[in-house]
């Protein structure tokens, strides 16, 4: 297999790499029900932490929170200002508001008391956009980041009050400091491909789920475009998957649209699982994956 630079493509190259076995004897009909933080939800298929989709469509954001509360699945928000977040959390959606790494701790936790107070469920942070790539800190549009200590995390779960989740963990070193930071969820993510080679999410999930154990959810990001993606990311290890590019064509149509997508995205879910001989997310299990090596 060819591999290049662009970490989108060997993220695919490597989905598609995972081929499955059949397990028809003695299997049901499965249910796709996720259970996270007490909340129950129709599926693990959820929307992703994306942020400024005006661009998309007119007022993308509360379309798509709209999207995820007809699909009963959780919706993750990114950046934005504090007025759009009240409007996203006014449609109901269980959100999770995720704050970027800004150099000025007084902002994270400014964030973080707006967003519980906004009704997010949970909060977190976004790690990877720590660096810009030249050897400095990243600044996104004008506004300063810094990488921040596992200390410094500590604090954030310490003052969230609520479940909080780390982005952009790439490593079981990364994953191993969250959970000492007492985090509540870790995203194992390369954000789109913000550096060049990545390791696929999937090839790295193992040793992370090494790490954390059944101590805290594992949700995968990046690429999944299908219910059998995020079919091959719960037999890995997954709670849950988050699902975004994916849904913008859908976006433009609006809300009624994506939901009928990630609806449609869980159907194939439950399909595959029936074929598999897997009746609940907690009965996946990691042998029915076979990697191509032809």
């Amino acid at each position: 297999m060819e591999y290049t630079a662009n970490s989108d493509k060997i993220t695919r190259d490597f989905f598609d790499s995972l081929l499955l076995e059949t397990r028809y004897i003695d299997s049901a009909l499965p249910s796709t029900k996720f259970e996270l933080f007490g909340e129950v939800f129709d599926t693990p298929i959820m929307t992703a932490a994306l942020s400024h989709l005006d661009n998309t469509a007119k007022n993308g954001m509360v379309i798509y929170a709209e999207a995820a509360k007809k699909a009963n699945a959780v919706h993750w928000v990114g950046m934005g200002e504090d007025k759009e977040l009240e409007e996203i959390t006014a449609t109901k959606a269980r959100t999770i508001k995720i704050i970027k790494p800004h150099k000025d701790n007084n902002e994270v936790f400014r964030k973080i008391e707006h967003a519980v107070k906004a009704g997010c469920f949970a909060v977190g942070m976004d790690i990877d956009h720590s660096f810009d790539g030249k050897g400095g800190y990243d600044n996104v549009l004008g506004l300063p980041m810094k990488a921040k200590t596992a200390e410094e995390l500590k604090d954030f779960v310490q003052a969230a009050k609520v479940p909080f989740i780390v982005k952009g963990v790439l490593s079981a070193k990364d994953a191993e400091k969250c959970l000492k930071a007492g985090a509540a969820g870790i995203v194992v993510s390369h954000h789109h491909g913000m550096i060049s080679y990545a390791v696929p999410p999937l090839m790295v999930l193992g040793e992370i789920k090494q790490v954390v154990g059944k101590d805290i959810p594992v949700f995968v990001d990046c690429g999944i475009e299908s219910g059998m993606d995020a079919y091959k990311c719960l037999a890995l290890g997954a709670a849950a998957v988050s699902v975004g590019r994916h849904l913008m064509p859908f976006l433009k149509k609006g809300a009624d649209a994506t939901a009928a997508r990630i609806m449609e995205m869980n159907a194939e879910l439950a399909g595959v699982m029936s074929r598999t001989g897997i009746a609940s997310l907690a009965k996946m299990d990691s042998s029915v994956i076979h990697r191509r090596t032809f």
